[in-house]
Protein backbone atom coordinates (compact mmCIF):
# COMPACT_ATOMS: atom_id res chain seq x y z
CA UNK A 1 0.00 0.00 0.00
CA UNK A 2 1.35 3.58 -1.21
CA UNK A 3 1.16 6.38 1.30
CA UNK A 4 0.07 9.84 -0.07
CA UNK A 5 0.58 13.28 1.89
CA UNK A 6 -2.24 15.21 0.69
CA UNK A 7 -1.65 19.17 1.49
CA UNK A 8 -4.18 21.66 1.20
CA UNK A 9 -5.97 24.06 3.45
CA UNK A 10 -9.05 23.84 2.17
CA UNK A 11 -10.42 21.34 4.45
CA UNK A 12 -13.35 20.08 1.73
CA UNK A 13 -11.13 19.68 -1.38
CA UNK A 14 -8.44 17.38 1.64
CA UNK A 15 -11.49 15.12 2.25
CA UNK A 16 -12.52 14.84 -1.82
CA UNK A 17 -8.76 13.99 -2.64
CA UNK A 18 -9.04 11.40 0.75
CA UNK A 19 -11.86 9.85 -0.81
CA UNK A 20 -10.63 9.55 -4.44
CA UNK A 21 -6.98 8.32 -3.21
CA UNK A 22 -8.53 5.60 -0.45
CA UNK A 23 -10.94 4.16 -3.08
CA UNK A 24 -7.89 3.12 -4.77
CA UNK A 25 -6.66 1.47 -1.60
CA UNK A 26 -4.08 4.18 -1.34
CA UNK A 27 -3.33 5.13 2.45
CA UNK A 28 -3.85 9.17 2.97
CA UNK A 29 -2.08 11.38 5.50
CA UNK A 30 -3.39 14.85 5.62
CA UNK A 31 -1.76 18.26 6.69
CA UNK A 32 -3.23 22.08 6.35
CA UNK A 33 0.01 23.69 6.25
CA UNK A 34 3.13 23.24 4.75
CA UNK A 35 4.61 23.01 8.43
CA UNK A 36 1.99 20.49 9.16
CA UNK A 37 2.98 18.61 5.70
CA UNK A 38 6.63 18.57 7.23
CA UNK A 39 6.31 16.98 10.32
CA UNK A 40 4.18 14.17 9.09
CA UNK A 41 7.03 13.62 6.51
CA UNK A 42 9.46 13.39 8.77
CA UNK A 43 7.01 10.94 10.97
CA UNK A 44 5.65 8.56 7.78
CA UNK A 45 6.69 7.14 5.07
CA UNK A 46 5.60 8.86 2.00
CA UNK A 47 5.26 7.81 -1.48
CA UNK A 48 4.00 10.81 -3.53
CA UNK A 49 3.00 14.61 -1.89
CA UNK A 50 -0.16 16.21 -3.74
CA UNK A 51 0.63 20.03 -2.55
CA UNK A 52 -1.18 23.13 -3.01
CA UNK A 53 0.78 26.23 -3.28
CA UNK A 54 -1.02 28.74 -1.23
CA UNK A 55 -1.30 27.93 2.30
CA UNK A 56 -0.84 30.01 5.33
CA UNK A 57 2.40 29.47 7.65
CA UNK A 58 4.29 27.73 5.21
CA UNK A 59 3.53 27.87 1.28
CA UNK A 60 3.75 24.55 -1.19
CA UNK A 61 7.02 26.15 -2.65
CA UNK A 62 8.71 26.38 0.59
CA UNK A 63 7.91 23.11 1.84
CA UNK A 64 8.82 21.49 -1.61
CA UNK A 65 11.90 22.90 -1.09
CA UNK A 66 12.13 21.31 1.82
CA UNK A 67 11.43 18.15 1.20
CA UNK A 68 13.58 18.06 -1.78
CA UNK A 69 16.53 18.76 0.83
CA UNK A 70 16.18 15.11 1.31
CA UNK A 71 13.66 13.42 -0.97
CA UNK A 72 13.49 12.71 -4.40
CA UNK A 73 9.46 11.52 -4.01
CA UNK A 74 7.23 12.70 -6.60
CA UNK A 75 5.16 15.97 -5.98
CA UNK A 76 2.21 16.82 -8.00
CA UNK A 77 1.22 20.83 -7.34
CA UNK A 78 -2.34 22.09 -6.90
CA UNK A 79 -2.85 24.90 -8.61
CA UNK A 80 -5.43 28.05 -9.28
CA UNK A 81 -5.57 28.60 -12.96
CA UNK A 82 -4.00 32.39 -11.08
CA UNK A 83 -1.25 30.35 -9.88
CA UNK A 84 0.89 29.87 -13.46
CA UNK A 85 4.01 31.67 -12.29
CA UNK A 86 3.94 29.62 -8.88
CA UNK A 87 3.40 26.52 -10.99
CA UNK A 88 6.72 27.10 -12.96
CA UNK A 89 8.61 27.96 -10.22
CA UNK A 90 7.39 24.62 -8.45
CA UNK A 91 8.48 22.53 -11.75
CA UNK A 92 11.81 24.58 -11.54
CA UNK A 93 12.93 23.84 -7.69
CA UNK A 94 11.56 20.00 -7.88
CA UNK A 95 8.28 19.35 -8.26
CA UNK A 96 7.40 16.42 -10.58
CA UNK A 97 4.21 17.70 -11.91
CA UNK A 98 0.80 19.81 -11.62
CA UNK A 99 -2.95 19.90 -11.95
CA UNK A 100 -4.71 22.75 -12.06
CA UNK A 101 -7.93 23.63 -9.86
CA UNK A 102 -11.38 22.47 -10.38
CA UNK A 103 -9.70 19.63 -11.40
CA UNK A 104 -11.40 16.05 -12.72
CA UNK A 105 -11.07 13.38 -10.36
CA UNK A 106 -10.11 10.80 -12.76
CA UNK A 107 -7.20 12.61 -14.50
CA UNK A 108 -5.64 13.16 -10.98
CA UNK A 109 -5.86 9.44 -10.19
CA UNK A 110 -4.16 9.38 -13.56
CA UNK A 111 -1.43 11.18 -12.63
CA UNK A 112 -0.60 10.20 -9.16
CA UNK A 113 -0.73 6.49 -10.76
CA UNK A 114 1.71 7.26 -13.17
CA UNK A 115 3.88 9.24 -10.89
CA UNK A 116 4.33 6.41 -8.46
CA UNK A 117 4.62 3.65 -11.12
CA UNK A 118 8.07 5.61 -12.87
CA UNK A 119 8.83 6.53 -8.89
CA UNK A 120 8.82 3.10 -8.11
CA UNK A 121 10.59 1.51 -10.95
CA UNK A 122 13.16 4.22 -11.18
CA UNK A 123 14.04 3.56 -7.08
CA UNK A 124 13.61 -0.35 -7.24
CA UNK A 125 14.27 -1.93 -10.13
CA UNK A 126 16.92 -4.61 -9.66
CA UNK A 127 19.99 -3.85 -11.80
CA UNK A 128 20.55 -6.85 -13.93
CA UNK A 129 24.34 -5.86 -15.84
CA UNK A 130 26.26 -3.12 -15.59
CA UNK A 131 25.35 -0.52 -18.66
CA UNK A 132 27.02 2.82 -18.87
CA UNK A 133 27.13 5.68 -21.17
CA UNK A 134 30.18 8.18 -21.73
CA UNK A 135 29.69 10.92 -23.49
CA UNK A 136 32.20 13.66 -22.63
CA UNK A 137 32.42 14.42 -18.91
CA UNK A 138 28.73 12.63 -18.76
CA UNK A 139 28.76 9.44 -16.81
CA UNK A 140 25.45 7.91 -16.95
CA UNK A 141 25.15 4.55 -15.07
CA UNK A 142 21.35 2.39 -15.96
CA UNK A 143 22.07 -0.25 -13.31
CA UNK A 144 23.01 2.05 -10.23
CA UNK A 145 20.39 4.73 -11.49
CA UNK A 146 23.46 7.64 -11.01
CA UNK A 147 24.53 10.51 -12.98
CA UNK A 148 28.29 11.60 -12.64
CA UNK A 149 29.92 14.87 -14.40
CA UNK A 150 33.58 14.86 -14.62
CA UNK A 151 33.57 12.45 -11.77
CA UNK A 152 31.17 13.70 -9.54
CA UNK A 153 28.05 12.58 -8.56
CA UNK A 154 25.11 14.86 -9.43
CA UNK A 155 21.31 14.10 -7.72
CA UNK A 156 18.60 14.19 -10.56
CA UNK A 157 14.92 13.64 -9.53
CA UNK A 158 13.34 10.20 -11.48
CA UNK A 159 11.86 12.43 -14.25
CA UNK A 160 15.26 14.02 -14.82
CA UNK A 161 17.02 11.04 -14.79
CA UNK A 162 14.58 9.24 -17.45
CA UNK A 163 14.83 12.30 -20.01
CA UNK A 164 18.88 12.15 -19.69
CA UNK A 165 18.42 8.62 -20.34
CA UNK A 166 16.51 8.69 -22.99
CA UNK A 167 18.97 11.77 -24.68
CA UNK A 168 22.31 10.25 -24.28
CA UNK A 169 21.34 6.40 -25.24
CA UNK A 170 20.64 8.35 -28.84
CA UNK A 171 23.01 10.69 -28.88
CA UNK A 172 22.79 13.79 -31.53
CA UNK A 173 19.05 12.19 -32.70
CA UNK A 174 16.74 15.32 -32.20
CA UNK A 175 13.61 14.53 -29.88
CA UNK A 176 10.29 16.76 -30.05
CA UNK A 177 9.25 18.09 -26.80
CA UNK A 178 5.89 16.03 -27.26
CA UNK A 179 8.49 12.85 -28.11
CA UNK A 180 10.01 12.94 -24.67
CA UNK A 181 6.47 13.67 -22.77
CA UNK A 182 4.98 10.35 -24.33
CA UNK A 183 8.42 8.23 -24.13
CA UNK A 184 8.82 9.46 -20.57
CA UNK A 185 5.80 9.93 -18.50
CA UNK A 186 4.62 7.42 -20.43
CA UNK A 187 1.01 9.05 -21.71
CA UNK A 188 0.22 11.49 -24.14
CA UNK A 189 1.45 14.64 -24.21
CA UNK A 190 -0.62 16.55 -21.92
CA UNK A 191 1.78 19.02 -20.44
CA UNK A 192 4.63 19.12 -23.17
CA UNK A 193 5.65 22.64 -21.56
CA UNK A 194 6.50 20.21 -18.68
CA UNK A 195 9.59 18.92 -20.27
CA UNK A 196 11.53 22.59 -20.98
CA UNK A 197 10.77 23.08 -17.23
CA UNK A 198 13.26 19.71 -16.65
CA UNK A 199 15.30 20.47 -19.16
CA UNK A 200 16.26 23.88 -18.04
CA UNK A 201 16.76 21.62 -14.35
CA UNK A 202 18.93 19.00 -15.92
CA UNK A 203 21.18 21.54 -18.08
CA UNK A 204 21.73 23.38 -14.59
CA UNK A 205 23.54 20.26 -13.18
CA UNK A 206 25.16 18.80 -16.05
CA UNK A 207 26.48 21.40 -17.54
CA UNK A 208 29.27 24.37 -17.01
CA UNK A 209 27.09 26.87 -18.22
CA UNK A 210 23.45 26.31 -18.55
CA UNK A 211 23.07 29.23 -21.06
CA UNK A 212 25.60 28.56 -23.17
CA UNK A 213 25.32 24.13 -23.01
CA UNK A 214 27.99 21.96 -24.79
CA UNK A 215 25.42 18.62 -24.04
CA UNK A 216 21.79 19.32 -23.88
CA UNK A 217 21.45 21.66 -27.27
CA UNK A 218 18.21 22.89 -28.70
CA UNK A 219 16.86 22.68 -31.64
CA UNK A 220 14.57 25.17 -32.39
CA UNK A 221 11.45 24.81 -33.46
CA UNK A 222 12.08 20.94 -33.44
CA UNK A 223 13.32 20.11 -29.72
CA UNK A 224 16.48 18.80 -28.07
CA UNK A 225 19.17 16.61 -28.52
CA UNK A 226 22.39 15.30 -26.89
CA UNK A 227 25.44 16.25 -28.73
CA UNK A 228 27.81 13.06 -28.74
Amino acid sequence: MYNILVVEDEQEIAAALEVYLKNQNYRVFKAYDGEEALAVFEREEIHLVLMDIMMPRLDGIQATLKIREKSNVPIIFLSAKSEDTDKILGLNIGADDYITKPFNPLELLARVNSNLRRYTSYSNGAPVQEDVIRIGGIELNDARKEVRVDGEPVRLTPLEYKILHLLMRNPNRVFSIEEIYEQVWQEPAYNPDTVTVHIRRIREKIEINPREPKYLKVVWGIGYRFEG
